[in-house]
């Protein structure tokens, strides 16, 4: 059936607010958008009156684990982290994400409609992350792009994995010299499987070193995980020697090389910063780097690092940042358009276009104070959470 979202002040994040406006959606996408919209008298359409409330593109999460690392669940739960081979860049989180983590529902229930997941950060090569939606049962249905990014893991995680098991990296240049390797290796690899596809020739193809292709081709970025300056510029550094695409996540120490990372071109995921700071490479965290990347010119999303931070605090801790000095407005990109560009799915999700998926929230007042209450979740065009409907515990509907 479609639908019909009307009075609701819209904030379609792509410039354009309307005070009171209606939305039209029609096969799982945005139809029309305007202050008014016809609808013929015998056409079957659910309505949403939205009077009084914030109608906005479903949230998004650019870095999280949730489905890898499951709630409620522990060892059994838990398959974020391969780590007994620094290496691993053939691993895909659309392997391992279980769509019946709990979390999902906490995230829909927070309006939050599309995700960024996949492995941690104890390896230096981590492996293959995915973004997906936050409905559905089946990952490969609920999969927008995978692979989307390829984790790479700097600092102090790697350092401490391999320290404990007594074997390489343990330093922070032997970290950068795997990694190094690793992609000179890989784009050997390339250079010769594309002389060979030129000349006609055959190639033996080397399945641990084909998931590179994408990364090197610039179609997906490297996913870095750097909390300490000198970890960020690194991975900035080890980017601009391959010729890659790249996002500096965590970026915990941003604000203090705001230039460098601006001049660098490459955008930032911040977070999760609603957090302890547990680690020596954090105690410099502060919800004021979001603000400061931003006024110099970095594109910044924020994130939960799920389970680090709960997932449905995402649209808080947005809240946070602009209590820190970020502006109202970059609060907002920073949990929809942002992410959605920084992760490749812009053309897809996060804002509120014609010809883009359904996926929409509606609150009864601005998301990112800590009172307001999701009203309404939307899915592909499909009501995946109403206020309304009665809860279990585990945020489960009944």
């Amino acid at each position: 059936m479609n639908l019909l979202i009307k009075n609701g002040r819209i904030l379609t994040m792509a410039g354009k607010v309307y005070e009171s406006g209606c939305i039209l959606i029609r096969n799982d996408k945005v139809a029309e958008i305007g202050e008014s919209i016809s609808i013929a008298s015998n056409e079957q359409i659910e309505t949403i009156d939205a009077s009084g409330c914030w109608v906005m593109p479903g949230l998004i999460d650019a870095h999280c684990h949730i489905g890898i690392t499951e709630e409620k669940k522990g060892f059994e739960g838990d398959d974020c982290n391969e780590m007994n081979d620094p290496m691993t860049p053939y691993i895909r989180a659309i392997d391992a994400i279980n769509p019946m983590d709990s979390a999902f529902h906490n995230a829909i229930g927070s309006g939050i409609t599309s995700m960024m997941t996949g492995p941690g950060s104890s390896n230096v090569v981590g492996g293959q992350s995915a973004f997906i939606k936050a409905d559905g049962r089946c990952i490969d249905d609920m999969a927008v792009l995978a692979p989307a990014a390829m984790k790479i893991g700097l600092g102090e995680n790697p350092k401490n994995n391999y320290d404990e098991l007594k074997m390489l990296p343990t330093t922070r240049m032997t970290i950068a010299a795997f990694l190094r390797e690793e992609l000179f290796n890989a784009k050997e690899y390339l250079r010769k499987k594309e002389a060979a596809d030129k000349n006609g020739s055959d190639f033996e193809s080397d399945f641990r070193k084909d998931c590179w292709i994408p990364v090197l081709r610039k179609e997906i970025p490297l996913k870095a995980h750097a909390h300490r300056a000198d970890d960020i510029l690194t991975a900035i550094r080890i980017a601009k020697e391959f010729d890659l695409k790249l996002t500096l996540d965590h970026c915990t120490e941003g604000h203090l090389i705001a230039d460098e990372i601006a001049a660098s071109g490459f955008p930032a995921i911040v977070g999760p910063t609603l957090s302890s700071r547990s680690k020596i490479e954090i105690q410099n965290m502060d919800f004021k780097t979001v603000g400061i990347l931003h006024r110099h010119g970095v594109e910044v999303a924020i994130c939960t690092d799920h389970p680090v931070s709960r997932i449905q605090y995402l649209p808080i801790c947005a809240g946070y940042a602009v209590k820190e000095g970020l502006n109202m407005e970059e609060g907002l990109k920073a949990i929809t358009i942002n992410p959605a560009q920084i992760c490749g799915v812009a053309h897809r999700v996060g804002s509120l276009e014609v010809g883009k998926d359904a996926d929409i929230a509606i609150f009864d007042g601005n998301p990112m104070e800590v009172f307001t209450k999701t009203k309404f979740t939307i899915i592909n065009g499909k009501i995946v959470y109403r206020a309304d409907e009665k809860t279990t515990d585990s945020g489960r509907r009944d």
